[in-house]
């Protein structure tokens, strides 16, 4: 089944009440349906990561219909039950608004910067896995009981109830035992291209369009008759609207290593609006990605306007 295209937001000043509470109605009078957050630690005072919750209820209060999430939550910064209290809290303080996005965390530098151990990637995805478990059973019926390798959990309560009748969980990632995951317990799964060195730097070394294709395979295998519920989504690293814009990030540093896939990969978009948009409609065909996160939202609302909804 063909899934209508819709566009979100990850950027913003997540640390201005003021400023982002505008930035929030004009992202949703531009006919974004999302604004997202993210969750890191550390940074340049005083518009350093803030917390990836607060500034979301700030958003939704200043809008009418503009969903809100973290994008996406470093897993191994939480403990599945406080961070369904939160969540579930958010849900109801923006009114049924939230989407989860989860991810099983990466960054090294900002594990040690707090003393945190970052968990082998087996590990972690281990970890991530009987989290989504304990947090889809919080969320859908209030009480877990579950005991695994990481995580003992033997709640009849919550207390606290969502105003959706689901919360839907976005689960990004590129490995195959988190696509796994998400075939299971995802609502939208995220394509990131992204993989990571030994210390948890990121780089596009998936984005190739052979990358994508197994990995669509792979959440369909996982996912069986789910498959059809799951939107699929990608976001974006760059994006430059116009032919002028297109050839000035093609000749620009950033794209130096990935002039072979920028043509393909649907977490580059540069080109005229008509380009874009048959790039799109191409990307939804073969790996049936409808959703995009983008972080220039004026920039890319020509495409927005003539896709959204379609």
């Amino acid at each position: 089944m063909t899934k209508p295209f819709r566009f979100a937001v990850q950027t913003g000043p997540l640390h201005d009440p003021d400023a982002l509470a505008a930035f929030a109605v004009e992202v949703e009078s531009l006919g974004y349906e999302e604004l997202y957050s993210y969750d890191h630690i550390g940074g340049e005072r005083p518009n350093g990561p803030v917390d990836p919750f607060v500034a979301l209820v700030v958003a939704a209060r200043a809008t009418t219909k503009l969903r809100v999430g973290p994008l996406v939550l470093n897993n191994e910064f939480h403990h599945p039950v406080l961070l369904a209290r939160t969540a579930i809290s958010v849900d109801q303080m923006t009114g049924g608004r939230l989407v989860l996005g989860l991810g099983t965390g990466y960054a090294q530098n900002e594990h040690d910067a707090i003393g945190l151990e970052l968990r082998p990637p087996g590990s972690r995805v281990d970890r991530f896995g009987e989290s989504l478990q304990v947090l889809r059973d919080l969320f859908d019926t209030g009480a877990s009981h579950f005991e695994g390798e990481h995580h003992r959990v033997d709640l009849p309560g919550i207390g606290v109830q969502p105003v959706q009748a689901r919360v839907p969980f976005l689960i990004g990632g590129h490995g195959r035992r988190v696509v796994s995951l998400a075939g299971r317990y995802a609502d939208v799964f995220q394509f990131t291209g992204l993989t990571h060195g030994p210390d948890g730097t990121p780089s596009g070394g998936g984005f190739a369009l052979d990358h994508l294709l197994e990995r669509a395979q792979w959440l369909s295998d996982a996912a069986g008759e789910r498959d059809s519920a799951i939107e699929r989504s990608a976001l974006v690293q760059m994006t430059a609207v116009g032919a002028a814009e297109a050839t000035e990030l093609r000749n620009s540093e950033p794209l130096s290593g990935f002039v072979d896939v920028m043509d393909e990969t649907p977490f580059i978009l540069a080109g005229t609006v008509e380009q874009i948009v048959d790039k799109l409609e191409r990307r939804r065909r073969d790996l049936g990605i409808s959703h995009y996160v983008v972080r220039d939202p004026q920039g890319f609302a020509p495409v927005v306007e003539a896709l959204a909804g379609r």
